[in-house]
């Protein structure tokens, strides 16, 4: 489930956050502190850094009801 009017056409994660967060009227330090994570967290997530605490990411997604979890990639995507 996503939030009412998200684009499916967004393709990453900081992409969503960053949409979704504005769909909700928040702003970046509204976020951090209804999430329990710091403003540059917040900062790092929207902007895409590739090494972010995935406990962390959760707790920001869990306010918008959603979550990180597994999912299938494309195998002509594997480097194996």
């Amino acid at each position: 489930m996503h939030p009412k009017g998200y684009n499916m056409e967004v393709k990453s994660l900081s992409q969503y956050v960053k949409q979704v967060r504005k769909q909700y009227g928040l702003t970046q330090v509204d976020l951090s502190e209804k999430a329990g994570v710091g403003l540059r967290f917040v900062r790092e997530l929207e902007q895409g850094k590739q090494n972010l605490r995935m406990d962390k990411v959760n707790q920001v997604l869990i306010l918008f009801g959603t979550e990180l979890m597994p999912g299938s990639v494309d195998k002509n995507k594997l480097s194996v």
